[in-house]
């Protein structure tokens, strides 16, 4: 597996065409360090249905949160509808680089093509590191469309 302080080598991985906006090194190193911190305290949602089974539910359209998509994901027909609920729900979201580098982060053995971060209580330690990032997404969400 992977290390986390290892920088990615974007030459290496087969990013797919869709995959925009696409997250700078610097926001991928601060949304892996926020996947890690806040799966010990079970505040996300990760892979394809289990992400999808929270969009389907109403509590989804009540709670506020970050979607981040792998960008090296093969089929990408797997992931190709995750942006659209995105927009529809009106949840930010952003791609990274690896897979790989994602479910490492998010504490799983396997790779991992989505996450869903939710917002911590305000009295959480990780909030404002949440909120901080959500704006830096919501921007790259702004302009790219």
């Amino acid at each position: 597996m992977e290390s986390l302080e290892e920088p990615i080598d974007m030459s290496k991985l087969a990013i797919s065409p869709i995959a925009k906006p696409m997250a700078s090194e610097k926001l991928t190193m601060k949304l892996i360090g926020l996947i890690s911190k806040l799966s010990k305290v079970k505040l996300i949602k990760r892979g394809v249905k289990e992400v999808n089974k929270f969009y389907r539910k109403e509590e989804s359209k009540k709670k506020k949160c970050i979607c981040i998509l792998a960008g090296d994901v093969s089929p990408v027909d797997v992931i190709s509808h995750i942006p659209i609920l995105c927009e529809k729900n009106n949840v930010p979201y952003v791609y990274i680089p690896s897979r790989q580098a994602l479910g490492t982060a998010s504490q799983t053995k396997r790779p991992t093509s989505v996450v869903i971060l939710l917002e911590p209580p305000e009295d959480n330690k990780h909030y404002e590191s949440f909120q901080k990032i959500k704006k830096v997404v919501m921007k790259y969400d702004e302009e790219y469309e």
